[in-house]
């Protein structure tokens, strides 16, 4: 059977001018182009057939168990496997997007976010930029470090938020808190944060302690449904969490931050979306590769599926953003980060983790530059009775000169 797939893949690839060479269980090198620049390395029966039978997620499947290895960067072997495996085709509203709708609500928020977050702190802490921001950065410059892309990002939200002195902000999936830190020290809000994540709860409160900012920000282990709806909250944000939410939530997501939203107040979602309309995965099991290593639970929509719904519960779209570049450009730093200290990764987490995190966040930036994916701000507005939603005429606000913030 081996001798069959060997044939397989030779027939298979031959003529196509893959820039590879396919390296066998017994050692044996196939080149499949003049100048090979990547080895792919089959270290078993079952990468042969992973290999015999292409598939993106079978790929990754391969490679996370080392059925199938490779030399160079993640970033050259994503752009050679597309070629390998062909067209990729994104899946709708078939059976898949049910199941994963019955196990997002079977399995439960917390659990799916602790499994894709409490991994480490410290492995995080490897790749991340310094305030560990884990989210898409804002880059004013090809070439700006992520560190002041990140702190670009957290000061960009603010700004369209217009957040003013005495404020109460809300971030729902904070995360390792940057948002709100950041917050509070350049604007003089009053800012809480909410988290399903041990691992993150407890790191932001040693950071409000540590920065002295105990009377302004806190942090709760709490799941957004749970607050009590009570217009509460001058200003909302929600960002890199609303990919844990799913379509099928989007009426109760929205409902309550509408509910505890003051009227006149602003919301601000950032979120991955599907660029596909009506799709809900990735193609070529790229989805069930997710859904099974990472996100459990993961579920994405299109940005006019996003709008529609805030709609449906009384936010008004004011203004929307694509930040589809900055993404791939935040994934590429990140995983060029992961490789430069894959060593010490692996020390943490242990190989098979470093490889899920390495070809997720790769395919991910693949994803991103290809277009299969894109990210969206989208601000809104909860109207005062009269109808008005009161906001400056233009976009100067967010862009115009401001005095830098504090570092």
């Amino acid at each position: 059977m081996p001798g069959s797939l060997n044939k397989l893949i030779a027939n298979r690839y031959s003529g196509r001018g893959l820039p590879i060479a396919v390296v066998l269980p017994d050692g044996a090198r196939i080149p499949l182009s003049a100048k090979p620049e990547v080895d792919v390395v089959a270290k078993s029966y079952q990468g042969l057939r992973a290999l015999a039978a292409p598939a993106m997620g079978r790929l990754a499947r391969a490679y996370v168990h080392g059925d199938v290895d490779f030399t160079g960067s993640a970033r050259r072997i994503l752009r050679i496997a597309e070629s390998m495996v062909g067209d990729i085709a994104h899946g709708g509203e078939g059976a898949r997007a049910k199941l994963l709708g019955i196990a997002h609500r079977l399995r439960g928020n917390k659990a799916n976010i602790q499994h894709h977050y409490d991994v480490s702190n410290a492995f995080y802490r490897i790749w991340l930029d310094s305030r560990m921001v884990y989210s898409c950065a804002y880059f004013h410059r090809p070439d700006d470090s992520l560190d002041d892309a990140q702190a670009q990002k957290l000061d960009h939200i603010c700004r369209k938020l217009r957040l003013a002195e005495g404020e109460r902000l809300l971030d729902i999936g904070c995360g390792w808190g940057a948002l709100i830190l950041w917050a509070a020290k350049n604007y003089g809000v009053r800012a809480q944060g909410i988290t399903l994540s041990q691992n993150q709860h407890d790191h932001v409160k040693r950071e409000i302690e540590a920065q002295g900012l105990s009377d302004r920000v806190r942090v709760e282990l709490r799941d957004y449904l749970d607050l009590p709806d009570v217009e509460a909250y001058d200003k909302i944000s929600s960002v890199g969490m609303f990919e844990h939410v799913g379509p099928r939530n989007f009426d109760r997501y929205f409902g309550k931050i509408a509910r505890i939203l003051v009227p006149g107040g602003l919301v601000l979602n950032h979120g991955i979306t599907h660029n596909q309309v009506g799709a809900r995965s990735l193609g070529s099991g790229i989805g069930d590769f997710v859904e099974e290593y990472v996100f459990p639970g993961g579920e994405l929509a299109h940005v006019s599926q996003v709008i529609q719904a805030a709609a449906a519960q009384g936010l008004e779209a004011i203004d929307a953003e694509g930040l589809r570049e900055h993404y791939a450009k935040t994934l590429w730093h990140w995983v060029d980060r992961l490789e430069a200290n894959a060593d010490v990764a692996r020390a943490e987490v242990g190989e098979e983790k470093f490889r899920v995190w390495r070809i997720y966040m790769a395919g991910s930036a693949h994803a991103f530059d290809r277009g299969w994916l894109s990210l969206w701000q989208v601000l809104a507005g909860k109207a005062l009775p009269d109808g008005r939603l009161p906001h400056p005429l233009t976009r100067d606000y967010m862009y115009g000169p401001r005095e830098a913030p504090a570092a």
